[in-house]
């Protein structure tokens, strides 16, 4: 007798045959419809393509972030009427925001310019003064060996060369270097750097700068992944949705930069992270496997023979695993070497109850979280494993595979999708048990339907893989 998926089965491969003689396949071509018909294909089209998710995020190379950042210092000259070096500090100090440069300093130019450090005039005059006394080592130059920032102050070169290079080797805090003087606020730019200090000293600084881009800016990251040299930005764009694509193939978390885990959010994958890298389940461990010594309280497991313990030295006290008394109380009358009368009595009057029971829920919770860490840590390595096929596949099984086929590889890009939905399939099941974990015990309905949908998705997986495995047996051959 059918069943009733076959007959529902039957029914749809009848009306496919209909459709097909009838001209109505999918494959047809616009011809075969009426105008209105083909009005409604392109109509589903664009529904389809809408419902597509928009990338809300930009991957910008070194060449790239040099010219936006080039790009912000000349908008800000060309409105505010200064230098482009003025720009870019008053660029850096507003943490590189164009729309706050202009606010702050429109409300109020004096109060910015004295926060940053740009000086309308010089604090100190020296008209028609051929020689000056540098301001650290006290010594007199000629007007030739002096330099002086916006406030007037003179120091001489080699002063200059030594007090912007240390600044330089101590780090990104050059950004902020002010006059030499301690009573004084100028700021020192990048024309003074480029003017003063060795070739080695401006690379430094034009790279602290560049970083500074990145780094100071909110809407803007550094790519995680080790060795990457890539910046991401991010605009608004899908609500809740943080995963970033880098072109290093490492995917992210924008919001926690932690490794993409949606649908997971971030609060359970940084306390799941915090849990993998605690002691605590060690002490879970230890509680739910071993028992402390009597007499120095040195955790001890019994894995395997009688209940006789003996401690390790120096302690070297012998004791029952059961009753945890000493070993000389016990022999044949209270058990032997594999019972203890002692225990089996304090236990029926509940005097082991409450360690026994916490012994238990340790127990317990260590098999639940190992449960579901295993399970974790098992598509963690599959997807490892899947992004070194990967890389195979595209160096080397992809070009065996044009020559059999007699296809370009342009044709068989399918392949190398199909390996990419297999590693997002193993990111999503690796992350939904570290959800599981979390997931209250008393919610049954929503713990059953996790279950359901995390058993459809393993399924999915199952096929995908199955298929990448064909895929690279075929290419094998």
């Amino acid at each position: 007798m059918e069943s009733e998926d076959d007959m529902h089965d039957a029914n749809d491969i009848e009306s496919l045959d209909d459709d097909f003689y009838s001209g109505e396949t999918e494959d047809a071509p616009l011809d075969y419809y009426s105008d209105d018909d083909a009005d409604d294909y392109f109509d589903d089209a664009e529904r389809i393509e809408s419902r597509r998710p928009e990338q809300n995020f930009t991957i910008l190379k070194e060449s790239d972030i040099r010219l936006r950042q080039e790009d912000d210092v000349a908008r800000v000259a060309t409105v505010l009427s200064i230098s482009r070096v003025s720009a870019s500090l008053l660029l850096r100090h507003h943490n590189w925001s164009v729309s706050r440069v202009h606010d702050t300093w429109f409300a109020d130019e004096e109060r910015v310019r004295k926060a940053v450090g740009l000086l309308e005039k010089p604090i100190v005059q020296h008209p028609n003064a051929r020689e000056l006394t540098c301001g650290i080592c006290f010594e007199n130059y000629p007007r030739a060996r002096i330099e002086m920032a916006s406030c007037g102050h003179p120091y001489c070169i080699s002063c200059w060369e030594g007090y912007i290079s240390t600044s330089i080797n101590d780090g990104p805090g050059c950004l902020m270097l002010r006059c030499p003087d301690p009573t004084c606020g100028a700021a020192i730019g990048q024309d003074m750097i480029n003017l003063l200090v060795s070739d080695e000293d401006k690379q430094k600084y034009a790279r602290y700068l560049l970083r500074s881009y990145i780094e100071d800016n909110k809407k803007s990251k550094w790519c995680p992944a080790p060795g990457c040299e890539y910046a991401v930005t991010f605009d608004a764009g899908s609500a809740g949705n943080y995963d970033v694509s880098c072109f290093c193939s490492y995917g992210f978390c924008w919001n926690c930069t932690e490794e993409a885990h949606r649908p997971v959010d971030c609060g359970t994958v940084a306390k799941w992270i915090l849990k993998n890298s605690a002691e605590s389940e060690n002490m879970n461990w230890i509680l739910a496997n071993s028992k402390p010594c009597p007499k120095c309280k040195r955790p001890i497991e019994k894995n395997q023979g009688c209940m006789h313990m003996t401690c390790t030295p120096p302690c070297k006290f012998e004791f029952c695993w059961l009753c945890v008394g000493a070993w000389s109380d016990h022999g044949e009358r209270t058990g032997g070497f594999y019972a203890c009368n002692r225990y089996e009595a304090a236990k029926q009057e509940g005097v082991y109850d409450d360690t026994e029971r916490r012994r238990e829920m340790a127990k317990n919770s260590l098999e639940r979280y190992t449960h579901y860490y295993e399970r974790w840590a098992s598509n963690q390595s599959s997807r490892q494993k899947a992004l070194a096929d990967l890389q195979q596949m595209q160096t080397v099984h992809i070009e065996k595979l044009s020559d059999i086929q007699c296809q370009p590889e342009s044709q068989l890009k399918f392949i190398t999708e199909a390996w990419l939905q297999i590693i997002e399939c193993r990111r999503v099941l690796k992350w939904t048990y570290a959800y599981g974990f979390y997931l209250p015990e008393h919610e049954h309905a929503k713990k059953q339907f996790f279950e359901y949908l995390q058993g459809l998705f393993f399924n999915l997986n199952i096929i995908i893989n199955f298929f990448g495995d064909s895929s690279v047996n075929n290419t094998q051959l």
